[in-house]
């Protein structure tokens, strides 16, 4: 079995890379900023206030939790969704530290 891409990045750099895909469409930018703004928000609430179908958001939604930047709560029939706090924090460090090991280069 050959092996995935993913596999031959340390677990930080891939971290990295799923961090940035929460942030690399701008429907899960959307969504994020709705989330932090409402502090938390059922999903039919969403669906509402984008422009984007049900599924459509359900599916960013899904990989928004994947990656952990979010967290839902069921309560049938309502899914109640929030921004994962310890998650966030996680994202301004890496970030912070990512885009401040920039030194000026000669080019």
């Amino acid at each position: 079995m050959g092996v995935t891409k993913a596999e031959i990045f340390s677990v930080q750099e891939n971290r990295v890379a799923d961090l940035a895909k929460a942030f690399a469409h701008p429907a899960r930018v959307a969504i994020l900023t709705y989330l932090a703004e409402n502090k938390s928000c059922i999903c039919g609430e969403i669906v509402e206030a984008l422009p984007l179908s049900q599924s459509t958001v359900s599916q960013h939604l899904k990989e928004l939790k994947r990656i952990g930047i979010i967290k839902g709560n069921i309560e049938p029939p309502k899914v109640c969704y929030c921004i994962n706090e310890e998650v966030w924090q996680e994202a301004k460090v890496i970030f912070a530290t990512l885009l401040n090991s920039f030194q000026s280069c000669c080019c």
